[in-house]
């Protein structure tokens, strides 16, 4: 098998780093593990060669997440005694500590949000640049877009717009937009802001001068709405959006 496949420089660098990752924990390393030993800022590059080391048979998985992922013809060792289950999800969206036996002085902390949760099935190909304007010629690029990177953490969550009085920034009714949760924000930003402690409303935050809060639609057929500042309440930062078409 391996005469048929030969293994890249990077490739054996890759599958070396997860042997002695298995070899010490007893468990496969996850992509920011598997990055930093590698001294790699890209995780996409890791996810690449990963998938590459799977399809020439040098890897498989056993499950979704990059736990599961298992050298083939090397025997997985024994989990160390004092680990007693996988961290859980609780329902704040932040995960448990691995629970250990109460001679270990510092629980291990789980570095990376989504490890059991197939984080690698949240990276797609950014495969180059395409013109809204004048045509250009097609680049095939060899980066990676990490979806999680965006959208998911224990402080992210989403809402569904109605209306458009955001349009002219292509915010429209219908779309979901990601927030980071936050009761802070900075002129510029497109906020979620709460008025009264009762109606909520995505604007751009505008001056902030005066004890007055300025909310500003992007829409040119809408005026800007001011607030005294013990009226208003900041739930959120844009960070991303969605549209299915």
């Amino acid at each position: 098998m391996e005469s048929d496949n030969p293994l890249t420089h990077l490739e054996a660098r890759v599958l070396a780093a997860i042997e002695r990752h298995i070899r010490a924990e007893a468990v496969a390393p996850t992509i920011a593990e598997l990055a930093a030993d590698l001294r790699l800022k890209s995780k996409g590059t890791v996810h690449r060669y990963v998938q590459s080391l799977i399809a020439k048979g040098r890897l498989e998985r056993h499950g979704n997440g990059w736990r599961g992922l298992r050298i083939v013809g090397l025997e997985m060792p024994a989990r160390p005694s004092n680990v007693k289950h996988l961290p859980t999800s609780r329902g704040d969206g932040s995960l448990t500590r691995l629970q250990t036996d109460a001679n270990v002085e510092h629980p291990m902390e789980l570095p990376e949000r989504l490890e059991e949760k197939g984080h690698q099935d949240l990276i797609i190909p950014l495969l180059g640049r395409i013109a809204a304007g004048q045509p250009i010629e097609a680049i095939e690029d060899a980066n990676y877009l990490d979806l999680a990177a965006f959208f998911i953490g224990p402080d992210r969550y989403a809402l569904r717009v109605t209306g458009e009085s955001m349009m002219d920034v292509g915010i429209l009714d219908g779309d979901t937009v990601i927030l980071r949760k936050q009761d802070t924000a900075q002129t510029g930003d497109i906020v979620v802001a709460l008025i009264d402690s009762q109606e909520a409303t995505l604007k751009r935050l505008g001056d902030t001068r005066n004890g007055i809060i300025e909310l500003i639609p992007e829409n040119s057929s809408m005026t800007p709405m001011r607030y005294d500042a013990s009226r208003v309440s900041f739930q959120g930062v844009l960070v991303g959006q969605l549209r299915s078409y």
